[in-house]
């Protein structure tokens, strides 16, 4: 074998054997560098209290140090944007929300695509909102609520943290299901919102559990439904709107964890089965519930299907309310 022909096998066998180390290192997991994990809202809400005690025990799992970084701002898209654009090598998660990832899409132009720039890693954790109305109103449940709304279309009003949010698409669908017309206020986030409620300025809210929790008990605030699925752990003896004429209304509030869209599959898979073993301890769905928040674990193929579901109701209701993000 010529010298140069040698040379040139030689250097092929090395440039292929530094390809494979670098595929290996580029799917190494845990990367052996800080993991961040991502919240698109400011500390001390719900979805920071969670990541927090999440990246604790995804920590002592994965023996790797885990920081949340938490970046406010246009309802979670300035998070879900940088998620969007950052490594790939599973040193970036983010801890998603059901405003970006299916009703932002039907409001504005984004500068990402949810379903194409983010990678479904599993659902973290869903919550219901209260409907909650002020005494002055005069009902004491949900039934009366809906009757004098018949009789008095155009009159009742409730509160909600911005067009286009949770709260607000809550009460819509509400509108379209129960036939009635009640009439949006939106505030520019749930204090607000609670002042003008407790101010009588409003007459109802879907309001966060652990925002209403102390007017509840106050007696300031009637709490009147929920909107999951299923009753609320620390409100009990309130009914669900499904349960209450509505069969199958859910308008859960949800977070879930996402990956940038071209991270590659084995360390998204090895990302779920991380996830999904800290869900699903006893003390942190303990700690959860405490927040007033259930775990909900699943596999990848389930988020994403979720994700479209949720999508594809929300922009059914944003379309049909003309809604608009102003």
């Amino acid at each position: 074998m010529k010298l140069s022909t040698l040379a040139k096998s030689i250097t092929s066998i090395g440039l292929a054997f530094l390809s494979t180390i670098s595929i290996v290192h580029a799917q190494e997991f845990p990367p052996k560098k800080t993991i961040t994990m991502v919240v698109g809202f400011a500390a001390g809400g719900s979805a920071d209290n969670a990541a927090r005690i999440i990246a604790k025990k995804l920590s002592e799992d994965l023996g790797q140090n885990v920081i949340v970084d938490n970046k406010p701002g246009a309802g979670g898209n300035i998070a879900h944007a940088f998620t969007a654009n950052a490594p790939t090598d599973g040193s970036v998660i983010l801890f998603g929300s059901i405003g970006p990832l299916s009703i932002a899409p039907h409001l504005m132009k984004l500068s990402y695509d949810p379903q194409k720039d983010l990678a479904p890693l599993t659902m973290g954790v869903t919550f219901p909102n209260v409907l909650v109305v002020i005494p002055e109103l005069g009902v004491k449940n949900f039934k009366e609520y809906v009757a004098l709304a018949k009789k008095n279309p155009g009159k009742i009003t409730f509160a909600s943290t911005g067009s286009g949010s949770a709260s607000h698409l809550q009460g819509e669908l509400l509108n379209v299901r129960a036939d009635i017309d009640t009439v949006h206020v939106p505030y520019k986030g749930g204090s607000p919102a609670m002042v003008d409620l407790l101010g009588g300025r409003v007459s109802s809210y879907y309001s966060a559990l652990a925002t209403a929790e102390p007017y509840i008990k106050s007696g300031k605030l009637i709490p009147i439904a929920t909107t999951g699925l299923k009753r609320a752990p620390t409100l009990p003896n309130i009914p669900t709107i499904a349960e209450s004429g509505y069969p199958g209304f859910d308008a859960s509030n949800w977070y879930a964890f996402v990956a940038p869209g071209k991270t590659p599959e084995v360390i998204l898979e090895k990302w779920n089965k991380a996830l999904v073993a800290v869900l699903t301890d006893k003390a942190t769905n303990k700690q959860l519930a405490e927040h007033g928040l259930t775990p909900n674990p699943g596999s990848r193929d389930d988020l994403a299907k979720y994700i479209a579901s949720q999508s594809a109701t929300w922009g059914k209701i944003i379309a049909d309310r003309k809604i608009t993000a102003e």
